[in-house]
């Protein structure tokens, strides 16, 4: 596909990038702030892997039952309001974890963590994307960049904070008050204006008609359509394309829910995993940072890797990075084995869910935000799958074997990438 003529950006769509990337950042911090502290957290519960592992799940199973009214929300309140005053709202339910009695009070809280972030994470993507279509180029992964900065940066306060044996709840109070912060900031910069502003008339058109407003300009494909109802050729067209977009967003589902499951194992496996290598509390916390340092270079560097190879061959070699790079960590554990192949995991499945995302949002004939909410929504399973099975195959076996979840994820991501789009640069 012919690439579109490179323009300058204007200095709202350069003042809305760094707003969105702020919005990303304190996304990713706010959660990995707690992740450091799960050792802790499940030595003062009490209970095993498959408990605690079924606690986790209670993130996604709360991502999985709202994130499907994320492209409601995006569409009745903007995704500028939703993302940003989204995360103020999760900071705040973080507060709740250091006073949970029992492991289903955690679960619990993690239920609304996992809710509100499901909404914020399309609203957030979302925006991302009506900038990335004013500058004409790619810039999403570049943004997930700046969330994986954000993750390391939440890694890093909370390692520092369980080596230092700071309470919990002054710890997150910390977390909650400073992004909380950012987030009131950030909105204030944040793109004006409808969801489809920025894409082409044609596409508005197609996104009106839906939506269920047939009512699109005379001069577009929507409208042609539907002024000719006697007309076979396109309802056969539509038939044909509502089976085709169903198969496109169940594939890219699978390969997002695979990016899903490698992150989880990164974050809610990586320090329990060191802490059975006899790491002490701040190098165990670490797996979830080299985790999320190798998956922030990948992804600052992805747009340019995207622009020169496509999507389908970085997204392939990544999945064989990701299963070997793992495989050969769990053949020859050791602390630093289990760090260098958290690390390759990482970089492997840094492009793959903006890649799926992507493609979801370029899928013609949907209204705005439905595409990318279908994929999150199933990438969401990764995140609920990951912990059960993780947590399961650890009881009846070892963490060991259970990690072997992500040489499986990144060999499916091999099977899968061909279902997305290869182009690498946004028409004008």
């Amino acid at each position: 596909m012919a690439a579109a003529p490179l323009t300058m950006p204007t200095r709202q769509a350069r003042l809305a990038r760094a707003a969105v990337a702020a919005l990303f950042l304190t996304n990713g911090a706010v959660f990995f702030n707690i992740v450091p502290r799960y050792p802790q957290i499940k030595a003062e519960l009490g209970v095993n892997n498959a408990v605690f592992g079924t606690a986790l799940a209670g993130c996604s199973i709360g991502a999985l039952l709202a994130g499907l009214l994320a492209g409601a929300a995006i569409r009745r309140f903007g995704s500028a309001r939703v993302a940003a005053f989204g995360i103020v709202m999760t900071t705040v339910v973080t507060l709740a974890i250091p006073f949970v009695p029992n492991w289903i009070a955690f679960g619990g809280a993690l239920f609304v963590v996992g809710a509100l972030d499901a909404v914020v994470d399309v609203a957030q993507n979302a925006h991302g994307l009506r900038v990335q279509r004013l500058y004409q180029r790619s810039i999403l992964n570049s943004l997930h960049g700046v969330w994986s900065i954000g993750a390391v940066l939440g890694g890093l306060m909370g390692s520092a904070a369980a080596g230092l044996h700071l309470p919990l709840a002054v710890h997150l109070g910390i977390s909650a008050t400073l992004f909380s912060i950012v987030a009131v900031v950030a909105y204030r910069f944040l793109l004006p204006g409808t969801e489809d502003a920025e894409r082409p008339a044609e596409a508005q058109d197609l996104a009106a008609a839906a939506d269920g407003h047939p009512h699109a300009s005379p001069a577009s494909p929507a409208s042609a359509s539907s002024a000719s109802p006697a007309s076979p050729a396109p309802q056969a067209g539509r038939r044909s394309f509502t089976g085709q977009a169903v198969r496109m967003l169940a594939a890219l589902g699978v390969l997002a829910a695979c990016g899903a499951l490698v992150e989880d194992a990164g974050a809610s496996w990586g320090a329990l995993y060191l802490s059975g290598l006899h790491a002490d509390a701040a190098t165990a916390g670490l797996a979830v940072v080299v985790f999320q340092i190798a998956m922030t270079v990948g992804r600052l560097t992805g747009d340019r890797v995207v622009d020169r190879f496509g999507q389908r061959t970085v997204a392939r070699a990544g999945g064989v990075l990701a299963a070997a790079g793992m495989g050969a960590a769990l053949a020859a554990p050791s602390v630093a084995t289990a760090l260098a192949g958290f690390a390759l995991a990482g970089l492997g499945v840094a492009t793959l869910i903006p890649a799926a995302m992507h493609t979801a949002d370029e899928l013609p004939g949907l209204p705005p935000g439905t595409g990318l909410t279908i994929v999150s929504w199933l990438l969401r399973g990764g995140f609920l799958l990951s912990p059960l099975l993780v947590g399961f195959v650890a009881d009846l076996s070892s963490l060991r074997v259970g990690l072997l979840s992500v040489v499986l994820a990144g060999t499916v991501t091999i099977v899968l990438a061909r279902a997305l789009v290869n182009r690498t640069r946004v028409a004008a």
